[in-house]
């Protein structure tokens, strides 16, 4: 028996690394009908949608994907915004800002009219004020202007924890608060295992500033680990996305 299919369209802005993971695991999780792939690069967008075309073909993915334009975008149940320049090694998220925002700017200039009914939600960065302008660029409100803030934070910070302590993540909670980027911080007072306080639930000596600093330092630089070693973050941005 055929899958349901949801009738409804999220459209991904930029096709790259992350767009590009994003898209593969919408197609694989039917939790839409329909994925709209949008960049200015015809021949990247066009050759990233035959690929994920041609992924779907032996499963029993019910979501169609298709090139699309910024005015069909805009009238997309849920926008997700990847399209903008790259972090380079060594390069704050703030510095992308000027950047970024003339992307921006033309993103909305060009998916005009926007449907008032539109989710949008924002990856590139900087994030946190790129989320910003959206609401004020777009004219929604903000409960339909999302930004995946310092949530990917939250997971390597628990991750780092896990790790540290041989306890599955699944059992901590712990968040990043502040901006996605160097003035992060970490509340270590909130931080939980299970229902019990970090500080009650370790042994005494271990929650001591050393180890509170090497877990925000692993926080902090994750991303630029990775981004020196592979020139990206995609795969743990885009399960952030798709939980959005």
């Amino acid at each position: 028996m055929p899958e349901q299919r949801l009738k409804t369209t999220i459209a991904i802005l930029g096709c790259g690394d992350v767009g590009a993971t994003l898209a593969y695991t919408l197609l694989q999780n039917p939790i839409c009908s329909e994925v709209l792939l949008v960049d200015p690069k015809k021949d990247l967008l066009e050759a990233q949608v035959r690929d994920l075309a041609d992924a779907t073909y032996g499963s029993r993915a019910a979501t169609r994907i298709r090139a699309g334009t910024h005015r069909e975008a805009g009238q997309a149940d849920i926008v997700v915004i990847t399209a903008g320049a790259k972090q380079k090694p060594g390069e704050s998220r703030l510095s992308l800002l000027s950047r970024n925002l003339h992307i921006l700017s033309s993103i909305f200039t060009s998916m005009s009219p926007l449907s008032p009914h539109t989710i949008l939600i924002l990856v590139a960065n900087p994030v946190d004020i790129l989320t910003h302008f959206a609401r004020k660029l777009s004219g929604l409100p903000s409960s339909q202007v999302l930004g995946t803030g310092t949530s990917l934070d939250t997971a390597r910070l628990r991750g780092a924890l896990a790790d540290s302590l041989s306890i599955s993540p699944s059992s901590i909670n712990a968040f990043v608060l502040g901006e996605h980027g160097d003035s992060q911080f970490i509340p270590w007072s909130t931080a939980t295992i299970g229902c019990t306080p970090l500080h009650l639930a370790l042994p005494s000596g271990t929650l001591t500033s050393e180890f509170k600093a090497e877990v925000e330092e692993r926080t902090r630089g994750a991303a630029g680990a990775i981004i020196k070693a592979k020139g990206c973050t995609a795969q743990e941005i885009f399960l952030n996305q798709a939980n959005l």
